[in-house]
């Protein structure tokens, strides 16, 4: 009787060692290793990682992945992973590990920056325009000679066609007063418009500015800005994203995070697609940051602090926020929130 209950009594153990490693969680096991780590990786850096077996178990193969790029380990299980074609801000190295005919899979966070400083910029105003001190401008976008502007506040909202250079609104649409609007981009004969908390966008039909259609927001937080490079649309939330929708289903196929060489910018506001890149206007900063839509990097920053000095100085009074392109190299429009003016700048180098 007594070796029968010594027996149940070890079977019991080994079943309860069994399960309690089958428990365990894959990074119970495993943890991604970082030769000397740091706080800040820099694009075109290397990150060295290797793999470190928790509980002794064999390691026969691993694989890590970053970003698009893929990598073996090594015969130690290690491997260089080069950041240079990798987006920046907070990014997951991921490594698959092999033990004991199974897979186990493991991630590390790491935050990227910028590998260089942004270059200043500051501003020469060219020309002057008015424009209307009540609209609290949003969006703003030229299609030929055509400006169109997207202005908010609840009950005022609306999408208008201007004549720049004399201020006259030649067209309006008031969006229901549920609706606070936000940012509007133009592409394929179409006027996509946000709205701010209400995980809505409208779609409205050129030259008519007649409604067409909808849309909702997937990932992102809320409606701010919005721009397009003739394919893709880009769209701020307010955060330090910036996510690029499938122009035909809208859906967000993914994101970029603004980054200098030292730090993460965040309330990305208004977007306009200016040679290249992205100009953003950075909520409640009298700046625009100059965005490779590609990486996130912040590759400069326009200084426009003075620039609200020029408008007339009254209560309602707000923030820089309005950013259009016409084409012309090195010149933006640009204007604020309860402005009484439009400007027309040149960028210069400081």
């Amino acid at each position: 009787m007594k070796i029968h209950k010594i027996l149940i009594a070890i079977a019991l153990v080994v079943l309860c060692t069994a399960c309690g490693d089958e428990s365990l969680k894959d990074s119970d096991l495993f943890s991604i290793e970082i030769k000397n780590p740091q706080k800040k990786f820099a694009a075109g850096d290397h990150i060295e990682v290797s793999i470190n077996s928790l509980k002794k178990k064999k390691v026969e193969q691993v694989v890590f992945s970053l970003g698009n790029s893929t990598q073996s380990g090594s015969e130690n299980f290690s491997a260089s992973l080069d950041l240079s074609e990798v987006k920046l801000g907070n990014q997951r190295i991921k490594a698959e590990v092999t033990s004991e005919g199974r897979v186990y899979t493991v991630y590390k966070i790491v935050t990227i920056y910028a590998s260089d400083k942004p270059v200043l910029y500051t501003y020469k105003i060219l020309e002057t325009y008015p424009h209307d001190i009540n609209a609290y401008t949003q969006g703003l976008e030229f299609k030929n000679d055509t400006l169109y502007e997207s202005t908010g506040q609840y009950g005022e909202s609306t999408l208008r066609k201007l004549d720049y250079e004399t201020g006259e609104v030649l067209q309006s649409v008031p969006l229901p007063k549920q609706y606070f609007g936000e940012g509007l981009t133009i592409l394929n004969n179409k006027v996509y418009q946000l709205t701010w908390q209400e995980d809505t966008g409208f779609i409205y039909k050129l030259p008519t500015l007649e409604k067409s259609g909808t849309f909702v927001y997937g990932k992102s937080v809320e409606g701010w800005g919005l721009c397009n490079d003739g394919t893709t649309i880009y769209k701020s939330d307010g955060t330090e994203r910036i996510w690029s929708l499938n122009s035909n289903t809208l859906a967000e196929d993914g994101y970029i995070e603004l980054y200098t060489n030292t730090s993460k910018i965040p309330k990305v506001n208004e977007l306009e697609w200016v040679e290249g890149r992205i100009f953003a206007n950075i909520y409640q900063k009298s700046a625009v940051a100059i965005v490779n839509p590609a990486s996130g990097a912040v590759e400069g920053v326009i200084d426009l602090t003075t620039l609200k000095n020029n408008v007339t100085q009254h209560e309602k009074l707000d923030v820089l926020n309005g950013i259009a392109y016409k084409g012309e190299p090195n010149i933006i429009y640009v204007t604020g929130k309860n402005w009484d003016k439009l400007f027309k700048i040149e960028i210069v180098e400081k």
